[in-house]
C-alpha cells in the first residue's frame, strides 16, 4: 500500500527514488539529514572518498541550466566512488527529436544505476521513475515549478546545523514564491519537521493563492513578514519563468522586498540568512547581507554535497 500511495517508496516503505519532499514520512527526511551529517566529515579528510557506490553508474541529465546543483551532484557521486556521466543535452539525440523515455531506455542499456534529472516540465522525474527497471533509481534535481527536493533537504540540514531544533523556529521565505520549486520543497520539509511557524513573504503577484492550505502564513510586507524570525530564506526573481508584467521593475522590487541590513534588524539578532542561488545582488538581497555575518549561503553549498551523497547512497541501497 505504501508503494501505491507514494512512488518514491518500495513495499517496505524504503526510499528508492527521491522525487519530492511532499508525502515523505518524517523519519525518512530525518534519516537523510542524519546520514548527511556522517558525510560532512568526509569533506574534511585528505582522501575525500568512500566506496559506497563503487561500480555504480550515475547519469546526470540536466535539461535546464545549472551550476551548483549539477556540480555538487557530480562531486557527491564521485566521492561515493561512482562512475559519473554528464549528458550534454544540447548535443544529445534529444536535440534531434528523440523522446525523453527513449533517451532513458538507451542510457539504461548502458547499465545506468541512478538518473539525476533536472527538467523544465513538472513531473518529468515521476514519468522516468515509473518507466525504469526496479534496480534503477531516479533523483529529482528540479522539475518545472514543482519540486527541488535535494535543495529543500540541504536547506533543512543548514537550518538544523545552526538552530538544532525545528520546534521553536519561525522561518520566513521571501520573494518569488509563485515560480519557486525551492519554496514548495522548503515548505513541505519545514512542516514535516515540525517548524513552529512558516511564513511566505512577497508581492501579491508573486505569491500563489493556495498557500494557506499548506499551513503557512502569508505576508505582503517584508517588515511584517520577517519580524522576529529565526531564519530568512530569500528567493531569486525568476524572470525567465514570468509571463507578463508581474512587477514594475527590479528596482521597485528591491525597494519593497529586498533584504537589507536595516530590514534584517527586524528579525531575531541571531537569525540566519539563506539563499538557494543564483543570487541577484541588489535585487532580492543587498550585498552587505550576502557578505555579512548572518549569511550562511556558502555553507549551504558545502552541505549540499553531503546531502546529495546521503540521498544517492540511501536510494542505491534499497530495491524497488
Amino acid at each position: 500500500m505504501l508503494y501505491k500511495r507514494n512512488p518514491q517508496l518500495n513495499k517496505n516503505g524504503e526510499l528508492v527514488h527521491l522525487l519530492s519532499i511532499e508525502g515523505l514520512p518524517r523519519d525518512i527526511v530525518t534519516h537523510i539529514l542524519d546520514t548527511a551529517a556522517n558525510f560532512v566529515s568526509v569533506q574534511e579528510r585528505e582522501v575525500k572518498k568512500v566506496p559506497l557506490l563503487r561500480g555504480k553508474s550515475v547519469f546526470n541529465l540536466f535539461f535546464e541550466n545549472s551550476t551548483r546543483t549539477r556540480t555538487t551532484f557530480e562531486i557527491a557521486a564521485k566521492r561515493l566512488s561512482a562512475d559519473v556521466f554528464n549528458l550534454d543535452i544540447a548535443r544529445s539525440s534529444t536535440a534531434k527529436g528523440e523522446t525523453l523515455l527513449d533517451t532513458i531506455d538507451n542510457l539504461s542499456a548502458m547499465a545506468a544505476d541512478i538518473f539525476v534529472v533536472r527538467h523544465s516540465e513538472s513531473g518529468a522525474p515521476y514519468l522516468i521513475a515509473q518507466h525504469v527497471a526496479p534496480h534503477v533509481h531516479v533523483v529529482n534535481a528540479g522539475d518545472g515549478r514543482h519540486s527541488h527536493p535535494t535543495q529543500g533537504l540541504l536547506d533543512m540540514y543548514t537550518i538544523r546545523h545552526y538552530k538544532k531544533d525545528f520546534s521553536n523556529l519561525t522561518v520566513a521565505i521571501v520573494g518569488d514564491v509563485l515560480h519557486s520549486r525551492v519554496a514548495r520543497s522548503d515548505i513541505h520539509a519545514l512542516t514535516t519537521l515540525g517548524a513552529a511557524e512558516v511564513r511566505v513573504v512577497g508581492p501579491r503577484t508573486l505569491v500563489p493563492g493556495d498557500l494557506a492550505q499548506m499551513g503557512v502564513r502569508v505576508f505582503h510586507s517584508l517588515e511584517e513578514g520577517i519580524k522576529g524570525c529565526d531564519v530568512v530564506i530569500t528567493l531569486r526573481l525568476q524572470n525567465e519563468r514570468m509571463s507578463g508584467a508581474l512587477l514594475p521593475s527590479s528596482q521597485e522590487y528591491f525597494k519593497s522586498f529586498g533584504l537589507t541590513p536595516e530590514k534584517l534588524l527586524l528579525a531575531k539578532p541571531d537569525a540566519i540568512v539563506m539563499h538557494p542561488g543564483p543570487i541577484n545582488r541588489g535585487v532580492e538581497i543587498d550585498s552587505a547581507v550576502v557578505d555579512g555575518p548572518q549569511a550562511v549561503i556558502l555553507p549551504q553549498v558545502t552541505f549540499g554535497i553531503a546531502v546529495r551523497m546521503a540521498v544517492m547512497s540511501i536510494v542505491a541501497g534499497n530495491e524497488a
